[in-house]
Order: structure tokens, then sequence, then C-alpha cells
């Protein structure tokens, strides 16, 4: 079922073109994936009703604000695989590269009508408008990569997850159902569309020109990966997640965030799987999925300065300014927090997984952002620091959980605690709390046994198929 919400108002020209267009184009930037794909499904509806075959396209774009060949590599992968699988469906998959917007409009002088999925960064909004004033055909965009559409949950930006949670539970029954795929009636496979040839990743990074000094993260990218996780947490992390998964010490979080950011499995699929099991593991992880992942969409929708210092709420800047003359013990430069050199095993194991393997823990990526904020000169240069390490090395990075979360070390979706030097009243974390919490010291040895990456290693080695190189 796709429900009407999700279907958002029509851009370009409101008039569909049938005489001389060659089929309806699914444009696919945030979506990235064959199964379980509103926008791809609603695609294939208007094409069926139109009697035009379906053809999609993905535009890659070389200068993605912070991406860089780690990001890109992950994406190629899936986008591989995503190719492969709507082959048997009978749709083309065109990959070419430049710029999505205008991609799209130059392929869309073919359509009878462009369907886009929906993206909430402030560049995929500009990708899409300029789509939109360039089409002569109607542009619509479907909203797949959350479970209740950002509208529909709340029309405002939310104070924090318990204001919000019971919006978006409100309406969860009514979206949170199977979605069947269609069966094509016209074929695209033999529509001669030039495309980039993604079984050479090499090449295709070489001809990007982007910046290769990350080497690759160890998960793999695809759908196949993603369905991997999804099958492990169901099967053997659930019972015990609620407490595991803020251990960083155990391997209890599902690893599906890179894959979400990615649009590589839907969130949808995802939640439908963890509901069919029951008790406080399922509630937990739903939780996260939903109510904290759909609170950072939120954020980002409705804040347009999700990424500056100026998104955060007034109560938190004004404590961190009263407290912003108070002596630091410690100040860091970024050069020595981009390289792990600081005092604090703990926060230098947080920057060398992220750096190693391209995810963090998430519990000590709060540890990691609230440290930052303490030994930076200003919490303005912290927020900073904060967001360019996290989008250099984070495969999850560039995303509404990325900015959520950084944003939250400095009191978003938080509220006022005790006063405290530095912090004023946003929240404050310390080492202590972490050995008090778990065996951090067994958390720094296994980090320490990560060995980095080269992408030498990794472009020829398919890896295993449990969705990690590691």
């Amino acid at each position: 079922m796709i429900q009407p919400e999700r279907i958002g108002p029509s851009g370009g020209r409101a008039e569909v073109r049938t005489r001389g267009r060659d089929f309806v184009l699914y444009w696919m930037q945030a979506s990235q994936r064959a199964r379980a794909n509103h926008a791809l499904e609603y695609a294939a509806d208007r094409a069926n009703k139109l009697g035009k075959p379906l053809v999609v396209l993905f535009g890659l774009a070389a200068d993605f604000p912070g991406a860089n060949a780690r990001h890109y590599l992950f994406m190629l992968e899936g986008l591989e695989e995503t190719q492969k699988d709507l082959e048997p469906r009978g749709v083309r998959m065109v990959v070419r590269r430049g710029e999505p917007g205008r991609l799209a409009a130059e392929l869309g002088r073919r359509a009878s009508l462009v369907v886009v999925d929906r993206g909430y960064l402030k560049i995929e909004r500009e990708w899409r408008a300029e789509a939109a004033r360039a089409l002569d055909c109607p542009l619509i965009e479907v909203e797949s990569d959350v479970i209740v559409p950002a509208e529909t949950a709340s029309p405002k930006e939310e104070y924090s997850a318990a204001t919000f949670r019971p919006k978006v539970l409100r309406h969860l029954e009514r979206f949170l159902v199977p979605l069947r795929p269609r069966r094509l009636k016209k074929d695209s496979l033999s529509s001669g569309l030039a495309a980039i040839d993604l079984r050479e990743p090499a090449k295709i990074l070489a001809g990007l020109g982007v910046d290769r000094s990350v080497g690759p993260g160890v998960f793999r990218g695809g759908a196949a990966r993603a369905r991997w996780l999804l099958r492990d947490l169901v099967e053997n992390k659930l019972d015990d997640y609620p407490e595991a998964r803020n251990d960083p010490g155990l391997d209890g979080q599902s690893n599906l965030s890179p894959y979400l950011h990615f649009g590589q499995v839907s969130p949808l699929e995802i939640a439908l799987e963890v509901r069919k099991r029951s008790g406080p593991g399922a509630a937990a992880f739903l939780e996260e999925l939903i109510v904290r992942r759909e609170l950072s969409v939120n954020f980002v929708r409705y804040n347009l300065r999700y990424d500056q210092y100026g998104a955060l709420p007034a109560w938190s800047r004004a404590a961190l300014d009263k407290h912003r003359k108070v002596p630091r013990e410690y100040v860091y430069a970024y050069a020595q927090l981009d390289g792990a050199r600081t005092h604090d095993p703990y926060w230098n194991a947080a920057q060398k997984e992220m750096a190693l393997t391209g995810k963090m823990h998430g519990y000590m990526r709060m540890y990691w952002g609230k440290k930052i904020l303490e030994w930076s000169e200003s919490p303005e240069e912290a927020f900073r620091t904060a967001l360019r390490l996290n989008d250099t090395y984070e495969l999850d990075g560039r995303d509404p959980n990325g900015y959520a979360g950084v944003a939250w070390c400095f009191g978003k979706h938080d509220r006022p605690w005790g006063e405290r030097p530095i912090f004023g009243t946003v929240r404050y974390m310390n080492a202590a709390g972490l050995r008090r919490k778990f065996d951090a010291d067994a958390y720094v040895r296994k980090i320490d046994t990560f060995e980095p990456l080269a992408f030498s290693d990794t472009l020829h080695d398919k890896g295993p198929s449990g969705g990690s190189r590691a």
C-alpha cells in the first residue's frame, strides 16, 4: 500500500506527457534499493497505467559535501546490486555522472512524468527544485525512507523525543504495512540508454576524482548485506539488545545505519521483521529506528540551520555562552583530534573506531561529542569540529541522524541538567561514567586490534556475504 500522505505535491509542469515520450522515469537518489521502495512502486503503477516502460536514473555527483572515496565505494557497491535486482523486473537502471537535478531534467525530456524519492538535506532539496524548474512534465516526490511521513508526524520542529513520540506512534499502524512489488507490463532493458559500468568501481572512483585520503571501512555496501545484518539482529541480538547495545565492547548493535543512510534497506522492511518478535528488545530497537531516527528527520525538515551552531536551542546556547571563558584543562587542535592524539584512551579509541571502520559505537559517539565540546576553545569551534570529523569518517554521516546526533551533544533534544564549568546546564559525560557502565578498557583493547584497509585491498575483494570485510 502506498499511502497518499507519502505522495508530495508535484513540481514541473502539470500535464503528463504521452505522445512522443518513451517511458516513465524514476529518479532514484535517496532510496537506493529495489525492495520496499514506495517511490519505485508508485512509478511502476504510473508506468503501467500509461502503458510505458519504467526507467530508473541515478545521478552520481562527484562533489557531495563531506563525501570521500569511502562513502562512494560503499554507495557504488549498493548501486551495482540494485541494478542487478531491477533487471528481473524488466527495469533498466541508468547511472550517470553529473549533477543529479540536471541529469533528471535531461533524461526527463523523454519521460511522460518523473518520480523521485524524498531527500531532506539542503543539497537534496536544491537538486529536486532544479529538476522541477527544468522539466516540462510532472515531478512527483514520494516519501520512502521513513515509516511516518514527516509532515504527517508533526507540522513543526519538535522539542524532544518526549514530545515527538506520541505524535509519530499515533500514525504508526496505518503506515507500518507491507509494500507489494508491482509487476511491470513493459520492459525497458533494451532501451539502449548509456550508463556507467558499475562493475568497475576503481575506474569510477578515479574518474570522479574524489578524496581518497580516507580508506574504506569494514562494511560492504548493498541490500544483501543489510538483510544479512537484519537477520543477525532478529535471530541473535534482539533478546539482549536493551543492555548489549550500550556496551561498545560487545557486538550488540544492528550496524544497519550505513545501509539506512544510503537507502539500501528500507526502515519499513526492518520494522516489519523486528515486529515479528515480541519483548523489550524489539520495543527498544523500534524506539531507535522509528522515534529517534524520525525525530532526526523532523529536525532537518523544519530547521534549515541543522548543520550550524545556531540550530541549537536557545537555552543550551545561553548555557554554553555563559561558560565560554572558563579555562579548559585541555585544548586540542583539529589535527590532534583527527589523529586520536589526546590524553583520553577512551576518546582516542572512539575516534580510531570511526576512522578505521566507518562507524562508531552509538554510546561512544555521545561521549566523543561531549569531550570535543570540553576540549575546544569555543562551543562554535567544537560544533564545527564534531560535524567535520563525523562527516569525514562515518558511513552514516552527512545525514539527519548525524546532524541530530552532534547537536544532541550540545543540548538539542535534551533538557537542562545541573550547572557545570564549560557545559553550563548542558549534559556532561566523563570517563568514570563509562567505566561504571561497561568495561571501557576492553573496548580500547578491541579497537587496538583493527588494522586500516587500503582501497587496493578491497576494490576487487567481494568480501564475505555477511555484510562486512572484518
